[in-house]
């Protein structure tokens, strides 16, 4: 709140080179807020992507944080008025990268009933394969190009 209260000083005062810098440190404090956001639901598909894997089982409950986990990830990526997406590809696959130490961590108390260490987990699934995975599960589908006719070719 401080920051807007300061930005609001700056603009009164004419200072706009001082509020365009304070307004590139307000988005970038909204960015970190939607990546911890999108990383806080990346722990929970992870985490039951790493126990169907490890369980070779699903049960409706992991299907369902799955699900719910993929629907808030993909809300909170989404610029609804400017459309497009906050976080590409490449920083989603760096925010599942970074989650995975603490879904593994978190995974190993409840895969086989708490019985393995997180390091011990960590070599009974297949990182990559979860990562990729679950980025293929939070990126939307691509959308096909129109068809084309034959008058445009």
């Amino acid at each position: 709140m401080e920051e807007i209260l300061a930005l609001k000083d700056l603009l009164r005062s004419g200072d706009i080179q001082g509020s365009l810098a304070l307004v590139e440190i307000l988005e970038e404090m909204s960015k970190q807020d939607i990546i911890d956001t999108i990383r806080s639901y990346a722990i929970v598909l992870l985490l039951h992507l790493i126990k169907q894997q490890a369980e070779q089982r699903t049960t409706r409950s992991w299907e369902v944080s799955i699900r719910n986990s993929l629907r808030e990830i993909q809300r909170k990526n989404k610029r609804r008025k400017a459309g497009g997406y906050y976080l590409t590809r490449e920083e989603l696959w760096e925010t599942l990268e970074e989650a995975f130490l603490n879904a593994i961590d978190e995974a190993s108390l409840e895969v086989a009933e708490g019985r393995y260490e997180p390091e011990e987990l960590e070599t009974l699934v297949r990182r990559s394969q979860i990562l990729h995975h679950a980025l293929d599960l939070i990126l939307p589908p691509e959308t096909p190009d129109p068809p084309t006719s034959p008058e445009t070719r």
